[in-house]
């Protein structure tokens, strides 16, 4: 209608004809993309209810515009937590949620953070004179804003070093053994890493142990030069573990044993790839590894070390306390508004941000714009939808691990679910990881949404034909916002990406440029997660049983244990966790046969609702019953004791985190004190699998203990 007309008319027809007009688009955007398929189906009880896969599929028309636009706004200067720099992408993101209609909410904190100040590297000749001075930028590939932070590693100590190197590959135990094999060691010297051999921070933790006086990490030769963080013990604030880093909060002091446990020892830093080949080619001692040569850094030249020349290396830390913002969008359930189905996604980037988070910062939006004319056109979800927009969250999940510790206790009872996307697309080929109930859900998801990369199929069917066929990572890593959800919380969760690495991760090439040119020119990637990642989320809204399989579930626990059977030998202990696992197939079955009898009842029913709703508690209590409440042993802020890391990032074991760490430190016990560790934590793992069956039947107890515990018992 032209504006002439409009402004002819009293305000309240104004708003009328423009509610209208939304109401007509809306119905044409469903039409023309479905044209054969309902917008409502049939209720199990007779009745119809709308078709939320189809209505918020009918939204995609130019969502890929729309995404592509929001990301170009987010990434167009570097937005480092903490600075003045990241009040530009907060203000987009509340107002887009705000432009979409969703009620908006922020909450501030005030963590410590740790911020580049000095820093040198030099190399010298064995008299200690200059040989020369070494560059610690990156390589210069495009015109790039001064503010940009310089690479570092935020909570690295200050400190300094003049000292022999050492290239120590990878970093990892096996690379120092060989090194020892050859009669060569770090203590005292730099250690000089290449990037690749896991969590940064432990591989500063592992060349400490030996004795390192500094490390050098060097990133890709095709890439730039990764910042990253190297805190040690676990996600959020170092000074408020377990709390949240609100104004008033109280802050635990740097001499805190807890506290010094999560700091490093030793200073570091990340260097180019360049800086490092000038220091390796400058060393002696003896010749590199062949398989190190292969896969390294391409050196033509010099040994391992150590010497005969020197780096000397300078560091300053500059630790602030900062504010930082998480924002909501939420979306009041109109049936069970006390259940919350949680979608997150950070806000925060080493520098521009392109991939990291900003990929997933535009779904996000753009997920908010449908639900916005979903709601619009009279939807409303049954249960709650809370959109989160983390801070912080490059230096160590700070921003979602203060919200989640704010409000555990309202989490543990209410939170069905967390949906994470950090890098959105990074690559080619579809990820996912979840906790196994949720794999059937997510699965079935996929056969919706068209592939972005190959006409005329689904992303389900290109998963499928990747090699080894379709694969769901279990969430044990710690490198996300969904850590503190699942591994503090015990939340079910799911974490969705594009792409299986990306050259320019936390370096000043994760830019809108890159993505562009070569990570999704037409934004289809982008289009695609965000279809997966909405329907998960209104299935797990809408549907009246929650979609949880839980003999997913014990499936994939009987995997584990015939893992780690094998592992182990065949322990008494490992044998008796079947029995249990065997009693959490039965009551998944049970669960499974009372929802298809729900199915049958007519949705309005309040006795039936009744019934829906105790279910769907036991369905969303069952994944806490694997928390300890103490936490693992030495570090209790981790509790899933399926799920969380092990101590050793190096670790076999990417589950059990409790037996993978009496594992690792069994060794310098004898036989029989390594079997009685070891057997004690089966245990605990053991009564959470039993616990998770009980609350599966609603049951405080079960009387049917497997059989064979005498064989348990030492006479």
């Amino acid at each position: 209608m032209p504006h002439a007309v409009l402004a002819r008319l009293p305000p309240g027809s104004v708003r009328l004809v423009i509610a209208f007009g939304l109401l007509l688009l809306v119905s044409l955007l469903v039409l023309r993309r479905r044209p054969a398929g309902p917008l409502t189906r049939a209720s199990a009880g007779g009745g119809r209810i709308p078709d939320t896969a189809a209505l918020f599929l009918s939204l995609s028309a130019g969502a890929n515009a729309s995404i592509k636009a929001d990301l170009r706004a987010l990434t167009a200067g570097p937005h480092l937590a903490g600075t003045a720099d990241a009040a530009g992408p907060a203000a987009h993101v509340l107002g887009r949620l705000r432009a979409a209609g969703l009620q908006t909410l922020t909450r501030e904190y005030s963590p410590l953070l740790s911020y580049p100040g000095n820093a040198s590297l030099a190399l010298l000749r064995p008299d200690g004179s200059l040989l020369a001075r070494l560059s610690l930028d990156e390589p210069a590939d495009e015109v790039r804003p001064r503010r940009l932070v310089p690479p570092y590693h935020a909570y690295a100590p200050s400190g300094g070093a003049v000292a022999e190197a050492v290239y120590v590959n990878l970093g990892r135990e096996e690379d120092y053994a060989a090194l020892e094999r050859i009669g060569v060691g770090v203590r005292g010297r730099v250690a000089v890493a290449r990037r690749g051999g896991g969590y940064r921070g432990g591989v500063v933790a592992r060349a400490a142990e030996k004795g390192a006086v500094a490390v050098l990490i060097a990133g890709r030769p095709d890439g730039g030069v990764e910042r990253g963080v190297v805190l040690l013990g676990g996600p959020g604030d170092p000074l408020t573990p377990g709390w949240a880093a609100t104004g008033r909060a109280e802050r635990l002091g740097f001499d805190d044993e807890a506290v010094k446990r999560r700091f490093p020892k030793i200073p570091s830093m990340p260097v180019s790839a360049e800086t490092a080949v000038e220091i390796i080619r400058s060393l002696g001692g003896p010749a590199i590894p062949a398989d190190w040569q292969e896969a390294g850094l391409g050196v033509d030249a010099g040994g391992v070390g150590p010497g005969p020349t020197l780096v000397n290396f300078t560091y300053q830390e500059d630790r602030k306390f900062e504010t930082i913002q998480d924002i909501f969008g939420v979306i009041k359930g109109s049936e069970e508004p006390d259940r919350y189905v949680i979608l997150g996604n950070h806000r925060d980037a080493w520098t521009y941000g392109a991939v990291d988070p900003n990929s997933g910062t535009a779904s996000l939006l753009d997920i908010a714009r449908r639900l916005g004319i979903m709601l619009q056109s009279g939807w409303k979800p049954r249960r709650s939808i809370i959109l989160c927009s983390w801070d912080a969250e490059e230096f160590g999940m700070i921003g979602s691990t203060e919200w989640v510790e704010e409000n555990l206790a309202d989490l543990h009872s209410k939170a069905v679910a967390y949906l994470n996307v950090d890098c959105a697309v990074q690559g080619v080929g579809f990820f996912a990881g979840s906790t196994p109930q949720l794999d059937k859900l997510l699965v079935d998801v996929t056969r919706q949404v068209k592939d972005p990369d190959v006409m005329g199929k689904m992303v389900h069917d290109t998963w499928n034909e990747m090699d080894g066929g379709i694969s769901i990572e279990r969430l044990a890593r710690t490198d996300s916002d969904f850590a503190p959800f699942l591994h503090h919380a015990g939340i079910p969760s799911v974490d969705l990406y594009y792409g299986k690495e990306f050259p320019g991760y936390h370096t000043a090439l994760d830019s809108y440029n890159w993505m562009e040119k070569f990570g999704d020119p037409l934004f289809l990637r982008h289009l695609a997660i965000t279809e997966i990642w909405g329907l998960l989320a209104l299935r797990l809204a809408d549907d009246p049983v929650l979609p949880f399989d839980y003999q997913v579930y014990a499936s994939q626990l009987q995997e584990h244990t015939n893992a780690l059977s094998a592992l182990m030998s065949n322990s008494q202990a490992v044998n008796l966790m079947n029995g249990f696992i065997n009693d959490l197939s039965g009551a998944a079955t049970e669960v499974l046969k009372e929802a298809k009898k729900l199915q049958q009842l007519d949705l309005y029913d309040e006795h039936a609702r009744m019934r829906r709703r105790s279910l769907n508690d036991h369905l969303l209590l069952a994944e806490r019953s694997f928390l300890q409440a103490e936490g693992l042993q030495g570090r209790a802020w981790f509790k899933h004791l399926l799920y969380s890391p092990p101590e050793d990032y190096e670790s076999k074991l990417s589950f059990f985190p409790g037996i993978a760490d009496a594992i690792s430190r069994s060794g310098n016990l004898s036989a029989e004190e390594r079997e009685v560790s070891i057997q004690h934590e089966v245990w605990k793992v053991s009564r959470a699998i039993q616990r998770a069956a009980s609350v599966l039947r609603g049951e405080f107890s079960r009387q049917n203990e497997p059989s064979n515990l005498s064989s348990l018992v030492t006479p």
